[in-house]
């Protein structure tokens, strides 16, 4: 089996570099990654002051990006002034085929639009999207797509994130014939909004869809729909829904092995579906745990062939 390289942008995230090293470190010691190399992007001396802090000794394959994107910068305007920076180096090594996969916990329009300028969108696709997993008390996943990408889509491009989100729920998730709900405020074909009104048909319509139909708001957590689509907006509302109302619940002392699954370290981020390339986004409060998990679900991206499998069914 052939090594596979995996770039980690060391400087990304309100916690990074001491998380985002102390994950890759604990990911490099993990058997789970003993066919993986980890490359760290960013200060070189700010990493390795960041490693002897933590007392790591590990020997990380160290590429230099003297700049770095801050959480709050423009994407666009970042991208195309901070060409060093350790998200476009990174971008760049996995275009030039260098790196098989790229993780940061980074500004995420940057990592949007800089992928859109690198590595590009897998051809034929409209609008990349990034997804979310949904607990569900029966132990079972869905998938929830987009939460962020786009704000506003048109009814061609949600039926291209039921198709994407389709793939990956075979590939990652391991479900064989995934089945497909429209997020609507209601079951019946005539309810929502214009959007998922003309949405509705396309996806009937679609043979290589296993479309169920509208599913609603409380639909989300049972085993209804594996594959659940909507525009960026509304899914990026529901995420940060369920984010506060898990760190609420946390907050008061609630203990549960079901809403523990609602804790994003859990999986580490998403990728971006629909570029030519792995490219996984994590969330900007991420730690040590998410870190490593974020490299594991970079790890699966690849070796599953994930992107391969969405050109060849699309």
């Amino acid at each position: 089996m052939s090594r596979i390289r995996i770039g980690l942008d060391a400087m990304g995230g309100d916690y990074a570099p001491i998380e985002a090293v102390n994950g890759a470190y604990h990911a490099a010691i993990d058997p789970a990654f003993k066919n993986t190399d980890i490359v760290l992007f960013g200060d070189e001396k700010v990493i390795a002051e960041t490693m002897s802090s933590l007392g790591i000794s590990h020997k990380f394959e160290i590429v230099h990006a003297p700049e770095t994107i801050g959480m709050s910068e423009h994407p666009t305007k970042a991208v195309s002034q901070k060409r060093n920076s350790s998200i476009m180096l990174g971008l760049k090594m996995l275009m030039d085929q260098k790196i098989d996969g790229f993780a940061s916990a980074g500004n995420t329009g940057a990592m949007m639009v800089g992928s859109l300028y690198t590595v590009k969108t897998i051809d034929g696709i409209f609008r990349p999207a990034i997804s979310t997993i949904l607990p569900r008390p029966s132990g079972n996943h869905g998938l929830l797509l987009d939460v962020g990408a786009n704000a506003d889509v048109k009814p061609d491009v949600l039926v291209q994130f039921a198709n994407i989100g389709s793939i990956y729920a075979r590939s990652i998730m391991g479900i064989e014939k995934p089945r497909v709900g429209l997020l609507s405020i209601g079951e019946e074909k005539e309810k929502g909004n214009i959007l998922t009104q003309a949405t509705y048909p396309l996806l009937e319509d679609d043979r290589y869809i296993n479309f169920i139909g509208n599913v609603g708001g409380r639909d989300l957590f049972t085993d209804k729909a594996d594959v659940i689509v909507c525009d960026g907006y509304t899914g990026n509302v529901v995420l940060k829904a369920c984010e506060g109302m898990f760190y609420n619940l946390i907050k008061r002392g609630v203990k549960d092995d079901y809403l523990a699954q609602f804790n994003f370290e859990n999986y580490g981020g998403s990728p971006i579906l629909g570029v030519n390339k792995p490219v996984i986004i994590g969330h900007g409060i991420s730690k040590t745990v998410t870190f490593v998990n974020m490299l594991k679900l970079t790890q699966d991206v690849i070796a599953t062939n994930l992107i391969d499998s969405i050109k060849a069914q699309l």
